[in-house]
C-alpha cells in the first residue's frame, strides 16, 4: 500500500510539474497574434479545386489549373519570403522525391503556389532552380511548378482546400501541409508536417490516382507541434507530449490498482488467495 501511494503521489506531483511547464511553454508573452481556429485547416476530402483559376508560371505566363492538372498532383501553399516551415516542408518534398519509387513528372507532379500577392514570377524561377538542384534522380522538366498570382486567387485556391493563412507585418502565420490531387483536381488527402515516408507517398498518389480519398492518420502532428508566432516556425513541445505521456500512465495503474483490489468476504474481511 505504501508502494501505490507513493507512486500516486509520484506521478501527481510530475503531472502538475509538467503541467506548470506546459502553461509556461505555451503562455504567450504577448496577446494572441491569431484567433482559434483563424489559422489552420479545414480538410475538404472530395471537394474539387476551382480548375478555371489562372495563376503565372516561373517564365511569367498564364496557366489555368484545368490545364495543369492532369494527374495526380502533390500541392504545397507556401509563400516565398517564408522564415519558418516552408524551407523545411519544400526540403522535405525534394526528399521524399529523391527516395521515392514512383517517378516524378510520370506517374505524378508537384505543385507549388504562393499566397503572397507579392511574389513575383521570377522569385519562383529561383526558387524552382533551387529546389530542382535538390533531386539526385532524373526528373522532367514539369515535374515540379511554382506557381504566383494575384491575392484574390490564391486566396480562392487556398479556401477550397481548407488552408487558412493570417499576413502578420511582412510575413505570414500559416499550416504546414501538403495535399493530394486527383487528375481531375479532387483533394484525395492531407499530410502534416515537414517530412514524409516514401511509402505513405506512394500510397497517397496511387489513392489520388484512382480518385479514392482517404482519412488523414497524422493528424496527432498538429498535438505535438505548436506555433511559434516569435519564429513562425513549428516547434516540438515536449513538454506536451511528456504530460501526456505521464497522465497516461497513472490513469493506467489507478485503473489497475481498482481491478486487482482485495475482494472482501461475507463478514467484511478480506479473502485470502
Amino acid at each position: 500500500m505504501v508502494t501505490t501511494k507513493r507512486f500516486l503521489t509520484v506521478a501527481v506531483v510530475l503531472v502538475a510539474a509538467l503541467s506548470l511547464g506546459l502553461h509556461a511553454q505555451d503562455a504567450p508573452s504577448a496577446p494572441p497574434p491569431v484567433a482559434p481556429g483563424e489559422v489552420g485547416i479545414d480538410e475538404h476530402l472530395g471537394a474539387t479545386i476551382p480548375l478555371d483559376l489562372v495563376l503565372k508560371d516561373e517564365d511569367g505566363k498564364p496557366v489555368k489549373l484545368a490545364d495543369l492538372i492532369d494527374k495526380p498532383t502533390i500541392l504545397t501553399l507556401n509563400f516565398f519570403r517564408c522564415t519558418g516551415i516552408c524551407t523545411p516542408l519544400l526540403n522535405g518534398v525534394a526528399e521524399v522525391v529523391n527516395r521515392g519509387q514512383i517517378t516524378p513528372g510520370q506517374d505524378y507532379q508537384i505543385v507549388t503556389v504562393s499566397f503572397d500577392d507579392r511574389d513575383t514570377p521570377e522569385i519562383a524561377f529561383g526558387k524552382r532552380t533551387n529546389y530542382i538542384k535538390q533531386i539526385t534522380r532524373p526528373i522532367a522538366p514539369g515535374a515540379w511548378h511554382f506557381l504566383t498570382g494575384d491575392a484574390a486567387t490564391t486566396k480562392a485556391l487556398c479556401d477550397s482546400v481548407g488552408f487558412k493563412f493570417k499576413r502578420q507585418g511582412d510575413q505570414f502565420i500559416h499550416p504546414g501541409a501538403i495535399i493530394f490531387l486527383s487528375p481531375k483536381g479532387m483533394v484525395t488527402r492531407y499530410m502534416y508536417g515537414v517530412t514524409y515516408l516514401p511509402a505513405d507517398v506512394q500510397m497517397a498518389v496511387l489513392d489520388a490516382t484512382k480518385g479514392a480519398t482517404r482519412p488523414t492518420i497524422n493528424k496527432w502532428l498538429q498535438f505535438c507541434f505548436s506555433y511559434d508566432p516569435k519564429g513562425r516556425r513549428y516547434v516540438f513541445s515536449a513538454t506536451r507530449l511528456g504530460a501526456t505521456a505521464v497522465i497516461l500512465l497513472a490513469g493506467c495503474f489507478l485503473a489497475y490498482l481498482i481491478v486487482k483490489a482485495p475482494k472482501k468476504g461475507p463478514e467484511g474481511k478480506k479473502e485470502s488467495a
